[in-house]
């Protein structure tokens, strides 16, 4: 009886050490730095809302909700059972009603620095709106997660009002960059070229709210808008008070300046990293541009140069961001190509919420005139195909709910060989056709090779060579298309569906004996 007893007291013991583990909070500056972060990007605005009749959007005249904190803290352990270890949320603070575009204001028109919006609030509860925030934060940090927040680039034109010395003017009007016709530029610089303490001020109050309230990180909207100085100054000032406080920088060394005339000197890359941003935008923003495997190896080889020379520093896939189109309108093979680069490219993973279920983010509600508006815009306006960031909406729809599957057995796959993918020895592989691109990771025994079309409308023949091992037998593949390669000791013979990616796994062992 006594071993019995024994025994099912190491059985408790292992058991909790093992489930201490699986919620055990990585450093979030080590897990970005180690390419280890899969991240996923939620609107706290609807990612609990109910919506009662439907429609998707919320009607709180009668009786549905937006989402809060509250809500969203329930639907936490969905999350960590997918594989996701940090969790971003877009914009958090009160927003602009005037000029504004959609019935409740974009969540980048920000209206205050450290004030969280009425929306997010369940009046339902006793405690504050900021004690909700921390309850939630408290919580994904006890099932192990991280949690970054977005700190937004500029103002509404409600605060340009209130504050106008905060803003930059041209012709007595506050500016607006590029068409963003619902934000207007801060003043950075003063009259005498001299850093605005006033404007520092701001964005410290902003770093003060989120590390009261414990998140871990922030991502800064347009980071390259702001000078090195300026981010040197509160990058430092954050990390003084927590220097595991983590930074990511929109930003990409491809994309250029917003407001040219306005913003004098448009940040480089560079220049953000060295004033201690951790991680950055990969350029592939505009992938579904790609067309050819050149196109592909230059975006692959430009940031790799980059990271050679910020060691310590890593990137962030930029594949299905909420500033682009929903993956799954140019298709499956496409979404799983979007999935797949995610997760096997040695950069830190990220999703946007409804991706998952290919909710493909176009909204029957677009353009037609509002029933309730808490702005002066009197309409539903979004952007046909991306993620609504300016409606009171509803939860994101399983619009292909069977991708979900390939989801997460992706998700498996970078948490499974995690080692491997951010470890591991990666080298771009020749293939003969332009349309079809190829790399592989090695590390140890294993060898990871990706395979995929970037050819739209005409299946592609391949042949792709590198050290496989002697027996053809592979450990994983991913084939979503109905055309089996054919493998032989060093090179893979594969005909690709349009758009069609082919993840395969090998143990190389077999090679050595």
């Amino acid at each position: 009886m006594r071993r019995i007893i024994i025994f099912l007291e190491l059985v408790i013991v292992y058991s909790l050490l093992f489930l201490q583990n699986c919620f055990a909070r990585q450093d979030v500056v080590e897990l970005f730095k180690n390419n280890q972060a899969i991240i996923y990007t939620i609107n706290i605005r609807n990612f609990s809302a109910l919506d009662y009749d439907n429609d998707g959007i919320i009607d709180i005249q009668k009786g549905e909700k937006p989402g809060t904190f509250l809500g969203a803290k329930e639907k936490l352990k969905d999350l960590k059972n997918e594989g996701i270890n940090v969790i971003y949320l877009l914009p958090i603070t009160q927003t602009g009603r005037l000029k504004a575009l959609g019935t409740v204001g974009s969540l980048y028109a920000m209206d205050s620095f450290d004030k969280i919006s009425d929306f997010l609030n369940d009046y339902d509860s006793d405690k504050s709106l900021n004690e909700q925030a921390k309850e939630f934060i408290d919580q994904a940090h006890d099932l192990g997660f991280n949690v970054i927040v977005d700190l937004p680039s500029c103002g509404s034109y409600d605060l340009t009002l209130k504050k106008p010395n905060w803003f930059m003017f041209k012709d007595n009007e506050a500016i607006t960059p590029s068409d963003w016709t619902d934000v207007r530029l801060f003043k950075i610089y003063n009259d005498d070229n001299t850093l605005n303490s006033e404007m520092l001020d701001n964005f410290k109050k902003f770093v003060d709210m989120a590390q009261s309230l414990g998140f871990d990180g922030i991502r800064a909207d347009v980071a390259a808008i702001k000078p090195y100085e300026f981010w040197k100054n509160i990058i430092s000032y954050a990390k003084e008070k927590n220097n595991k406080f983590v930074f990511i920088a929109e930003a990409s060394p491809e994309w250029s300046n917003p407001a040219p005339g306005s913003i004098k000197h448009y940040a480089t890359t560079d220049e953000l990293l060295n004033a201690g941003f951790d991680t950055y935008y990969a350029p592939f923003s505009n992938f579904s541009n790609i067309k050819t495997k050149k196109e592909f190896d230059e975006k692959i080889i430009k940031n790799t140069k980059i990271l050679n020379k910020h060691k310590g520093k890593s990137s962030l896939s930029t594949f299905a961001t909420h500033d682009q189109k929903a993956p799954v309108l140019r298709g499956e093979n496409y979404w799983n190509m979007v999935l797949w680069l995610n997760v096997t490219l040695p950069y830190n993973a990220y999703f946007l919420d409804g991706f998952s279920v290919g909710d493909d983010f176009t909204y029957d509600y677009e353009g037609k005139s509002a029933k309730n508006t808490y702005s002066d815009d009197e309409y539903y306006f979004v952007h046909s195909g991306m993620f609504d960031i300016f409606n009171l909406t509803a939860q994101v729809r399983p619009k292909h709910p069977k991708l979900k599957k390939n989801y997460l057995k992706a998700l498996n796959f970078r948490n499974t060989n995690s080692d491997l993918i951010a470890k591991g020895n990666f080298k771009l592989l020749k293939t003969n056709n332009e349309k079809v691109f190829a790399y592989s990771i090695i590390n140890d025994n294993k060898e990871l090779i990706a395979v995929g079309s970037l050819d739209e409308n005409e299946a592609q023949k391949a042949l792709v060579k590198s050290k496989l091992i002697k027996n053809n037998k592979y450990l994983f593949s991913f084939l979503n298309g109905k055309n089996k390669p054919k493998i032989t000791k060093d090179e893979i013979n594969c005909t690709l569906e349009p758009l069609e990616i082919q993840v395969y796994l090998f143990n190389r062992v077999a090679a050595q004996e």
